[in-house]
C-alpha cells in the first residue's frame, strides 16, 4: 500500500519521452513546415514560453478536433495531442526544429553562390545566406 501512495500522483513513468513512428511522421512534416517558412525562432520561443501548459494545449487540440476537421486530419490531430501529452514532448519537439534548421543551414552554405561579405568590393568571400 505504501509503494501505491508514493506513486499515487506521479505524473509521468519515469521513460524519456519517444513519439512512436506515426507521431514521428506528423512532426516531422510540422518541423519542415515550420523550417520552410523560417520561423524557427518564434516558433522554439513559444514552445518554451508554453511548457507548463503543456497538458492544457493537448486538451485544447482534443476539443477543436472535431470542427479543426474539416481543415486537418482527425487521425493526425489525434496522434499529435497523444504525443503533446507526454512530459519531455516539448524537448522532443524544440530539438527537431532545431535540428532541421541547423541542416537546412549547413545545405544552404554548402556550395552556395558567393557574396559580398560587406566590405563593397563584391571580392565573394562571404557565403550568402540568410
Amino acid at each position: 500500500m505504501r509503494e501505491f501512495l508514493r506513486n499515487a500522483f506521479a505524473l509521468d513513468d519515469g521513460r524519456p519521452c519517444e513519439p512512436t513512428d506515426a507521431q514521428r511522421a506528423i512532426l516531422e512534416r510540422l518541423v519542415a513546415e515550420v523550417v520552410r517558412r523560417r520561423m524557427t525562432g518564434p516558433a522554439v520561443a513559444f514552445l518554451e514560453m508554453s511548457r507548463p501548459m503543456n497538458a492544457l494545449g493537448s486538451a485544447a487540440v482534443h476539443f477543436f478536433t472535431p470542427v479543426a476537421s474539416v481543415l486537418a486530419n482527425p487521425e493526425s490531430m489525434r496522434h499529435f495531442a497523444e504525443f503533446l501529452e507526454k512530459r519531455g514532448s516539448v524537448d522532443v519537439l524544440a530539438r527537431m526544429i532545431e535540428s532541421a534548421e541547423a541542416a537546412r543551414r549547413a545545405g544552404c552554405c554548402e556550395g552556395a553562390p558567393m557574396g559580398d561579405d560587406g566590405d563593397g568590393r563584391g571580392d565573394g568571400d562571404a557565403p550568402r545566406c540568410p
